[in-house]
């Protein structure tokens, strides 16, 4: 990192214009926004659980009316999410604080066991100052669930926000810290460079929401300390459809969820395994959901599918499409690049196979891919030959068969004649390259604490 001054500069993914330019945390600055995270922590951690939780209450009763709106507004002019999406995803941060604080009652909760005469008492202990590195897709949400498992618990946090959405970040982190002592939630903004500098600074624990990629380099950098961490790395999430589904249901799932926020989320339906025997109505519906898709400016109300967050990751999904009309693929409704700014209307793409980059790579963005399967062990297998596992979902009768073909499915959260759960009771959590750790629940919670035993003579 250089002392030197820097900016970022990001646009509005509506017409490619820049917003103003903010500047880049020196190498100075973030050792100290850390140093003073860690002496703010001391006295954060013998702070009682309810004295913790009811500056989070006071937090989430803060977050209504004009802020909410003013970080909704700020999410859409940024990312490029559309209004209704920006406001249900802040409004979602308000409402899960009551979540994050039953589970982290559970967690904190001591265990005690007498055995041989021996009395051991099991205390879960913070960890000390959690770096949060948190997307662009999600500016607030995710890093909130990550920032707020650490402070229920005990830790202080240092958030770098994506360098597309720093106003965003900065904004979130001055709505929180008016509820919170001084210098226990610092924020830092940058690049990679400066995320990885955070990572190799004075940290207990890194979460971080990302690529595959720089989810290795920071398991990488964080071996030498033997730092804690919880990385949520993508998805390619399968979606099963058998005979005997609910044709419409199933169709409307696919063509929303491959589609919501630009497809640019981590769960989207990425890929669709279909049966022979309804393929061809199935597709047909879905292509009719998806041409009834309003794409516009995010501002607008009316609008359900707003620009990509940027340039790279259009292009990369264009990329994609051009390989798999190359490859053989089908559209029954074709996406076109416009702009000004990131917009990319939706496709649906038919005859998808195995190897193409649409079935293996994750995608991200609004693209519903349909492949055709002969049968539910042909869908099981596809649906399995990835590296990623975050999350699946099969379309079936009601009933044990259709769960028991969940059960054979490689992903972390599945749902069955249903998207996934996001209840406050259930981790967030992902199988194979989609995940180290997780988040959520009172497991989840534990994720942020060390565990400390104490044995007496009962």
């Amino acid at each position: 990192m250089s002392s030197a001054p820097e900016h970022l500069h990001p646009v509005d993914p509506s017409n490619g214009e820049p917003l103003a330019p903010v500047a880049v945390t020196t190498a100075e600055a973030l050792e100290a926004t850390v140093a003073a995270a860690r002496q703010a922590q001391a006295t954060w951690a013998d702070t009682p659980l309810e004295v913790r939780c009811s500056r989070l209450r006071s937090f989430a009763a803060a977050l209504q009316g004009d802020a909410s709106e003013a970080l909704a507004q700020q999410v859409a002019r940024e990312m490029g999410k559309p209004l209704r999406e920006a406001r249900a995803e802040v409004r979602g941060v308000a409402t899960r604080v009551e979540s994050f604080i039953t589970q982290a009652a559970r967690a904190c909760a001591e265990e005690v066991g007498v055995e041989g005469g021996i009395k051991v008492t099991v205390r879960w202990r913070p960890l000390g100052v959690v770096a949060v590195i948190g997307p662009w897709n999600y500016p607030v949400a995710t890093p909130n669930n990550l920032v707020l498992s650490a402070l229920v618990t005990g830790n202080a946090a240092v958030l770098k926000p994506s360098e597309f959405t720093p106003r965003t970040g900065a904004m979130y982190h001055a709505l929180l810290t008016e509820h919170l002592p001084p210098g226990l939630f610092g924020l830092v903004q940058g690049t990679g460079r400066v995320g990885a500098a955070l990572v190799a600074g004075d940290v207990d624990m890194i979460a971080f929401t990302g690529s595959i990629a720089t989810g290795q380099a920071i398991m990488r950098e964080a071996a030498s300390g033997m730092k804690r961490l919880v990385l949520e790395l993508g998805g390619k999430d399968p979606m099963i459809v058998l005979p005997g589904a609910d044709l419409e249901a199933a169709a409307r799932h696919a063509a929303i969820e491959a589609t919501r926020n630009s497809g640019q989320v981590c769960v989207a339906v990425e890929r669709i395994l279909v049966h022979q025997d309804i393929a061809e109505t199935f597709s047909q519906r879905v292509a009719e959901i998806v041409r009834g898709l309003q794409v516009g400016d995010p501002r607008d109300e009316a609008t359900q599918i707003g620009p990509m967050a940027n340039a790279r990751q259009r292009d990369l999904v264009l990329g994609q499409l051009a390989r798999a009309r190359a490859g053989g693929a089908r559209f029954l409704v074709e996406g076109e690049a416009r702009g000004p700014g990131f917009y990319l209307s939706p496709s649906v793409v038919v005859g998808v196979t195995p190897e193409m980059d649409l079935a293996r790579e994750e995608t991200f963005g609004p693209v519903v891919a349909i492949q055709v399967v002969r049968d539910a062990d042909e869908a099981v297998a596809r649906a399995n030959d990835t590296v990623y596992g975050l999350g699946a979902s099969v379309w079936g009768p009601a009933g044990a068969e259709t769960e028991a073909i969940a059960d054979k499915l490689q992903a972390g959260m599945v749902g069955v004649n249903r998207g996934l759960s996001t209840a406050g009771g259930a981790p967030w959590v992902g199988w194979k390259m989609s995940g180290f750790g997780y988040t959520r629940s009172a497991a989840g919670m534990r994720q942020f604490m060390q565990p400390q035993s104490r044995a007496v003579r009962a």
